[in-house]
């Protein structure tokens, strides 16, 4: 029973947002890649394999980023602030299986928007004649789901205690710091002051290492870069966990309100 409820909820999530507009990305995308791969031989001769590449993968990181962010701050916060949560929640659904289906309704969402970009961008890459690794490219697609995922598990955890707007914020901060908090580390280690080592080192513990799941540029320079499979694991693990505490926070918080 429990597992239906949380079904029901990623479902009506899912088809909710696939509807809002989102299939709109998709044939944005595909009409941004047609333009790159028509112009910019003309504009970066010699380089211009490299160039798509580099854009295609960093538009569909963007465009899942946007749609993490945008729409997972507004998954719970939408419900408080139109008092649709009080029938929600008077129902026999508990706040967890809420958190968790509206997580899983979004993820799905992100999956299939990514897969959808993905497979526009290797059409096109085949159909230019540019030459890449498939494998290490369904892989970056793969850990960008993941990275979706994780920011989705931030947005609620905002959403259920802010505004929609401070929420949105928010997130962005922590998708920002995230992917820079290797470089607070190293930061931190040139330091001399000790406060400044230990608050470095605070906030990466903190914060997610985003940067664990970026695999875009050992997708464009090749498969050769990629870390070894226990590596893979290891970052993959790393994200699905990070993202069960963020949603065990979320649950934590919620539970908490009053409405």
């Amino acid at each position: 029973m429990v597992l239906s409820r949380i079904g029901v909820i990623a479902r009506t999530v899912f088809l909710e947002v696939i509807r809002d507009r989102i299939l709109y990305l998709v044939a944005l995308f595909a009409l941004l890649m047609v333009i790159a791969a028509v112009l910019l031989p003309d504009i970066a001769a010699g380089a211009e394999h490299k160039i798509l590449i580099d854009l295609g993968l960093a538009g569909i990181h963007l465009l899942s980023v946007i749609v993490a962010v945008f729409v997972g701050t507004g998954l719970i916060n939408k419900e408080i602030e139109k008092r649709t949560v009080l029938v929600l929640i008077a129902k026999p659904v508990s706040r967890a299986e809420f958190i968790i289906g509206k997580h899983l309704g979004l993820t799905a969402v992100l999956a299939v928007l990514i897969a959808a970009l993905g497979l526009i961008f290797v059409v096109v890459l085949g159909a230019t004649g540019v030459s890449f690794s498939l494998g290490s490219t369904v892989l970056a697609l793969v850990f960008m789901t993941l990275e979706a995922a994780l920011l989705v598990a931030v947005a609620i955890v905002f959403g259920v205690f802010t505004s929609s707007l401070l929420a949105t914020l928010l997130t962005f901060a922590v998708y920002l710091m995230g992917h820079l908090s290797q470089d607070l580390v190293a930061f931190g280690e040139l330091s001399e002051t000790p406060a400044v080592q230990r608050l470095t080192n605070a906030l990466y513990l903190v914060l997610p290492d985003l940067e664990r799941l970026n695999l875009r540029n050992e997708a464009a320079y090749g498969l050769g870069l990629l870390p070894t499979p226990l590596e893979l694991g290891g970052h993959a693990l790393y994200g699905v966990l990070y993202t069960a505490l963020l949603l065990t926070v979320a649950i934590a918080i919620f539970s908490r309100r009053q409405f």
